[in-house]
């Protein structure tokens, strides 16, 4: 659960768009197959951008970062 907070915060969302930036990068720079890894990297970076977290129902959180922050202070 510590991860879900972490994430829902203005530093996780920018680690997973850095992350997301990486494995764009290192997708690009290999090539072939590797553009799948460009992929999920996009797939970062979009979640970072627009403040969700993918993984928070699978815990019965909100996927919403707003509405995760606010059932986290209520």
């Amino acid at each position: 659960m510590t991860l879900l907070t972490f994430f829902s915060t203005p530093a996780g969302r920018w680690t997973r768009a850095i992350a997301g930036v990486v494995l764009i990068a290192v997708g690009a720079l290999l090539g072939g197959w590797w553009f799948l890894l460009a992929a999920l990297g996009l797939v970062f970076v979009l979640v970072g951008a627009l403040d969700v977290c993918l993984l928070a129902p699978l815990f019965g959180k909100p996927l919403r970062g707003k509405d995760f922050r606010s059932a986290q202070s209520a």
